[in-house]
């Protein structure tokens, strides 16, 4: 995961990014939960590989492992 995912305090206001791209781990997940494939999330951005959205859901996975506390 270290080598797809980046974070710059610089690029995308520090939000993780694919790295070498500006395209946010918060887009490709925006993009699946509204219900497009991860075909058609390449076909929107040919950058991308398959390996890249699922290193964007093993991320969001592994931010959601954290324990919250309601308020």
């Amino acid at each position: 995961m270290k080598n797809r995912i980046a974070i710059h305090p610089d690029i995308c206001n520090g939000r993780p990014i694919i790295a070498n791209t500006r395209i946010t781990v918060q887009t490709i997940m925006e993009f699946l939960g509204a219900g497009d494939s991860i075909e058609e999330v390449i076909e929107e951005y040919a950058s991308l590989t398959r390996e890249d959205i699922y290193t964007c859901m093993q991320f969001a996975a592994k931010l959601m492992a954290n324990q919250y506390v309601g308020v």
